[in-house]
Parts: structure tokens; C-alpha cells; sequence
């Protein structure tokens, strides 16, 4: 993903609700995000340290430019309270063409 005009939807799980509200936010204030989407009552099961764990979780549905995606996931790795979170980019093939033009609008960096 290195063209400005390439859409990843990005995954990410948190732990709870607050965690996730509080990176949800900062991925749209520093302009990493277009906007995060938050769904609850995510219920996980995964193999960790050898054990099968069974967590509640939130997911982060994240829009953003594949320009600003290598930015977005440090942010995330740095917020993230887990040792190595679940941060999946997958591909918007298609998408109303105005949203994906506002997508663009909201992740430009500041000048």
C-alpha cells in the first residue's frame, strides 16, 4: 500500500470500550484516520503463550489513505496495551466515490 488514493479498511481489537474510544480518537484527531468505527460485544478466542484465551473485545473498523497507513500503525503499536495487536489492513475495492474523496480530505497531514 503506497498510493494516496489505495483504501484500507484496518482491524484492530482492544480490550474494553475505553481503550478503544481513547485510540479511536487520537487516530482521528492526528489526521491517521478518516473515522474509526467502534464495535462492541466482540467475543474472542485465540491461542497466546500456549493457553486458549476467551476475552471480551471492541474492534476498530479504521478508514483511512494507504499513504498514512505505515504512521497510523506506529501510532497504534505505541497506544496499543497489548503486546501484539491485531492490526489487519484489508482492501476497499469499492466505495462511494464521494466518501472515499472525504476519506482523502480528513487524513491530509496539517500543513
Amino acid at each position: 500500500m503506497t498510493a494516496e488514493t489505495d483504501y484500507p479498511l484496518v482491524l484492530c481489537t482492544c480490550p474494553d470500550q475505553e481503550c478503544a474510544t481513547r485510540i479511536a480518537e487520537r487516530l482521528v484527531e492526528e489526521r491517521l484516520a478518516a473515522c474509526v468505527s467502534l464495535v462492541p460485544g466482540l467475543r474472542s478466542i485465540y491461542r497466546w503463550q500456549g493457553a486458549i484465551q476467551h476475552d471480551a473485545e471492541v474492534l476498530l473498523l479504521i478508514k483511512t489513505v494507504a499513504g498514512r497507513f505505515d504512521a497510523l500503525t506506529e501510532t497504534l503499536r505505541g497506544l496499543h496495551p497489548y503486546e501484539v495487536p491485531e492490526i489487519i489492513a484489508l482492501p476497499i475495492d469499492a466505495g462511494l466515490p464521494d466518501y472515499l474523496t472525504w476519506i482523502t480530505q480528513c487524513t491530509q497531514p496539517d500543513t
